[in-house]
């Protein structure tokens, strides 16, 4: 990656307006993230740098734009992202994780096989309705299957948002259907489950050398390498970034990502006699009625008020685990301040 100009990594009017026009040479993207430091890319080329002093590389996220110290290795500041993706951490933890930064398209990966689910892919596209991410749908192993076009028709069925696409990641010539999503200064994020060739397809993709896997007889999926975030140049001229494969993906804030993957709900529930109907025994309730003629179906009905009720509880434990770090430093601040005052 040799002379790159600020517009091949994906520069904006958007990030311009942060800096002043002095802080150009400095300004460079983060391709990857390590425990202790960040790796980043730019017009003066790949260096390894630490994050400021009041941060922590968990601040960061790769796609992140930043404005480098033009005689130290470390960053000075984050610009503000256009789009952020982030999930509530995996285990107990309270906290967001952050996914990907800037991505102008979010390509959750599944397969034309058993693991296709329709619930894990309505949660994908919540993340990129509720950030304003492009969502793509991509079927790999579409040659192992006789009709590839059924997958397709069942993604594109769940959201009027989403486009679907099916193809074999062993052929770098249908790999290039991705092309249109990753030109010069676009960046595409691969998600999904492990197994379902995401790293075959970033292979295809960048014609890199990541290691793959053999497909498991026992439940049809493949088994991945990819341990880590990067950001790596496509063939196509734009960026791709891999992403290990998630066992969950806890959504937070993404109500507005929800009511737009389930219009056809949040439609109907909006024509309800009454504004608090719980769509069970109300009378007048649209929801109900559509039940009944079939018109959507009680699974994808029960899927909805899931994620709802997961983002709502998510969301709510995030704000309050703030709150109460809010409050904890207010109080050492004051600690501080009165031990300093007795000196």
């Amino acid at each position: 990656m040799t002379d790159l100009t600020l517009a091949d990594l994906g520069w904006s009017a958007h990030f311009a307006a942060q800096i002043d026009e002095g802080d150009l040479p400095q300004a460079a993207r983060i391709s990857s993230v390590a425990r202790d430091r960040l790796f980043t890319i730019g017009p003066r080329g790949a260096q390894t740098v630490v994050p400021p002093s009041d941060m922590t590389t968990a601040s960061f996220a790769v796609g992140d734009w930043v404005v480098l110290d033009p005689v130290h290795p470390r960053v000075l500041r984050r610009l503000q992202p256009m789009t952020t993706l982030n999930r509530r951490a995996a285990g107990t933890g309270a906290e967001a994780q952050l996914i990907a930064a800037n991505v102008d398209t979010l390509a959750i990966v599944t397969s034309c096989n058993a693991d296709f689910n329709e619930a894990r892919i309505e949660r994908y596209l919540a993340l990129a309705a509720s950030t304003g991410c492009l969502p793509l749908v991509v079927l790999t192993k579409a040659d192992t299957t006789d009709d590839p076009r059924a997958y397709v028709r069942r993604a594109e069925r769940l959201s009027p948002l989403v486009t679907a696409i099916a193809l074999n990641a062993l052929d770098n010539d249908e790999a290039e259907a991705l092309s249109p999503w990753c030109k010069a200064g676009q960046a595409l994020a691969l998600v999904g489950s492990s197994g379902v060739g995401k790293s075959t397809l970033a292979n295809a993709m960048t014609q890199a050398g990541a290691e793959t896997q053999g497909i498991r007889e026992d439940d049809a999926k493949g088994r991945h390498t990819t341990t880590a975030r990067g950001l790596h140049q496509t063939r196509f001229g734009g960026w791709l970034i891999d992403t290990p494969g998630m066992r969950a993906l806890r959504l937070t804030d993404a109500s507005e990502g929800i009511e737009a993957v389930f219009e056809d709900i949040e439609t109907l529930a909006r024509a309800c006699r009454f504004s608090d109907c719980g769509h069970e025994t109300e009378p007048g309730c649209a929801i109900r009625a559509a039940l009944e003629t079939g018109e959507i179906s009680e699974d994808r009905l029960q899927r909805w008020r899931k994620l709802l009720r997961e983002d709502a509880h998510n969301s709510a434990t995030l704000h309050e685990a703030r709150a109460k770090d809010k409050a904890f430093g207010k109080m050492v601040r004051s600690v501080m301040k009165e031990k300093h005052g007795r000196r």
